[in-house]
C-alpha cells in the first residue's frame, strides 16, 4: 500500500472506529494499528482510560492525541532493558511528539480536550455527569466532531511515521 492510501485508510478508520465504538484514544490507536500493521492488545487496553482528556474530565490531553502518541513511543520510545538511555532515543520520541502536537495546535489551538471541545462544539461539556455527555451527544460529538478529530489524529501521525521512517510503507 502507498504511503498516500495509508494516510487516507489511517484517516478513514480512525473516523469510522469513533462513531462505531467510542473513546478516542483507543479509537486512533486502532485505527494507527490496522493501518500499519502493528496490532499490540496491550497498549490498546492500557490506552482505555486516556478517553475524553483521561477519564472523560476534559481537563487533559485529547485521547486522540495520547493515544496517538502512545503508538509512537510504543514504536520508538525508550526501553526498560535501556534504561538509562545513552543514546537519547526519548529526546528523537520527544521530537516527533513536538511535530505531532504542532499539527494539533495548528488545527484546534490546544491539545486539551475541553479546549478542543470549545473550539469544535463551542463549548465544554463535562462527560462525566451523565446529562453533559447526553447534551455533548445531542451536539454531534460522537457523529461529526469527534470522529473528524480521530481521523486527523491518525493521518497526522501516519504521516509522521512515514515520513520519518518510523515504519515501513
Amino acid at each position: 500500500m502507498k504511503k498516500a492510501e495509508q494516510v487516507e485508510k489511517a484517516y478513514r478508520l480512525g473516523k469510522e472506529y469513533e462513531r462505531t465504538y467510542r473513546g478516542c484514544s483507543q479509537c486512533v490507536m486502532a485505527a494507527l494499528q490496522d493501518t500499519l500493521g502493528i496490532r499490540n492488545d496491550e497498549i490498546f487496553k492500557a490506552a482505555t482510560g486516556l478517553a475524553g482528556g483521561i477519564g472523560l474530565a476534559g481537563d487533559s490531553g485529547c485521547g486522540a492525541y495520547t493515544g496517538a502518541v502512545l503508538v509512537l513511543s510504543s514504536l520508538v520510545g525508550r526501553e526498560r532493558d535501556n534504561f538509562s538511555d545513552p543514546e537519547g532515543i526519548r529526546f528523537k520520541t520527544h521530537q516527533f511528539t513536538r511535530t505531532f502536537r504542532d499539527r494539533f495546535i495548528q488545527e484546534y489551538g490546544s491539545v486539551i480536550c475541553r479546549d478542543i471541545q470549545n473550539k469544535i462544539l463551542g463549548r465544554y461539556y463535562y462527560l462525566p455527569d451523565p446529562q453533559e455527555y447526553e447534551k455533548f451527544h445531542n451536539a454531534g460529538a460522537h457523529d461529526i466532531h469527534c470522529p473528524e478529530v480521530v481521523g486527523k489524529a491518525a493521518q497526522w501521525m501516519t504521516e509522521i511515521l512515514l515520513e520519518e521512517n518510523l515504519i515501513s510503507e
